[in-house]
């Protein structure tokens, strides 16, 4: 969408709306679904099955996205775009998703302990719904 946003040949202040309101959209369900992986991994219907590359893939993650989105929100406080700096809430919470899975991982691997994973998984939700939220009403704000 940010990709659309700043390529779409029409009136800006249009492509912004319409792109924040899907970004916003977008956070929704990822809220959705995080709040869904989560009941299921809490109620035992699932278990992660970790991987070596699913593990780097996250350390990755929880490396570089939260740089990301640093660099996003410095953009979008430049540009002024809700856009931009709704996709740098998704950027920030994939890096943070990422993190509590790594430490969920490791917790689960030395003292198996299951729970804390989606129980920390579910505090970051008020963040994603407050973040797609701002992004629907074209909240600029400080990013």
């Amino acid at each position: 969408m940010v990709l659309w946003r700043f390529t779409v040949k029409t009136e800006g202040e249009w492509a912004e709306k319409r792109a924040a309101l899907f970004a916003g959209v977008l956070l929704f369900v990822l809220a959705a679904l995080v709040a869904g992986a989560s009941a299921t991994t809490l109620s035992g219907r699932n278990e992660p099955q970790p991987t070596l590359l699913g593990i780097a893939i996250l350390i990755a993650a929880a490396v570089f996205m939260p740089w990301l989105a640093k660099e996003k929100r410095r953009l979008a406080a430049v540009t002024g775009s809700v856009v931009l700096r709704a996709d740098a809430a998704e950027s920030a919470v994939c890096g943070y998703l990422s993190l509590i899975a790594v430490v969920g991982l490791a917790r689960n691997a030395i003292w198996h302990i299951s729970w804390a994973d989606p129980v920390a998984a579910i505090c970051l939700l008020p963040f994603i719904v407050r973040e797609g939220w701002k992004a629907i009403q074209g909240k600029r704000g400080c990013c």
